[in-house]
């Protein structure tokens, strides 16, 4: 029983340490996630197909004070090329053909822009809940050579070990000076929006 109390206490400590004062993460690629949804109009839409791309690869880093929230910080790269088309249900072929033309000079240009990146710039202090707390977080998105600001809500968890940020934002691509794609001279086509959703995690630097 002494040795499971001195467990329980050594537990609250780390978790009661963790919390206070501010502190440096580094983004866990293998843990984080990033997807883009992308959805069909047109007259013949449902001949298309909406599609999912995942981001494989993202690094990047955060400072959080849970008690000066306003001036936390965060920064993420994400490499273009790391961009996967997943497109549940279809082939193999299809998926590889939507993979080239995300790619390619129409979409992501990733020979010319090899990087996504954000960084904040500002963060709101929102409401503290059971859970963790509900922010705003403001900072600039730069998307295809393009930089502007975004601000999306954000739902943070704090752990001894873990940083835990989730949220959805929606992007123009021709605020970013992407055409959306169409085929069938229009009739099936890209929507402009962008649905991204995320949910990252962060470890405590050594």
């Amino acid at each position: 029983m002494r040795a499971v109390s001195a467990a329980l206490i050594s537990l609250f400590a780390s978790v009661s340490a963790g919390a206070q004062g501010r502190a440096s993460y580094s983004v866990d690629s293998q843990q984080s996630k990033m997807e883009i949804h992308v959805s069909k109009e047109g007259a013949f839409k449902a001949f298309g197909h909406d599609h999912l791309i995942a981001a494989k690869q993202i690094s990047g880093q955060v400072q959080f004070d849970p008690q000066k929230i306003d001036q936390s910080s965060v920064h993420l790269r994400i490499p273009t090329k790391s961009m996967a088309v997943v497109d549940p249900g279809e082939s193999e072929k299809d998926r590889r053909d939507v993979q080239a033309t995300v790619e390619g000079e129409k979409v992501l240009d990733v020979a010319k822009f090899p990087e996504i990146t954000f960084a904040s710039s500002s963060v709101s202090a929102g409401k503290k809940t059971s859970e963790g707390w509900d922010l705003t977080l403001s900072g600039n998105l730069k998307l295809h050579g393009v930089e502007k600001a975004v601000s999306l809500p954000l739902h943070v968890r704090a752990k001894a070990n873990e940083l835990r940020g989730d949220g959805e934002l929606s992007v123009l691509q021709t605020d970013y000076g992407i055409t959306p794609v169409k085929v069938g001279g229009g009739s099936v086509k890209v929507k402009d929006k962008l649905k991204i959703t995320f949910d990252i995690v962060a470890r405590p630097k050594p």
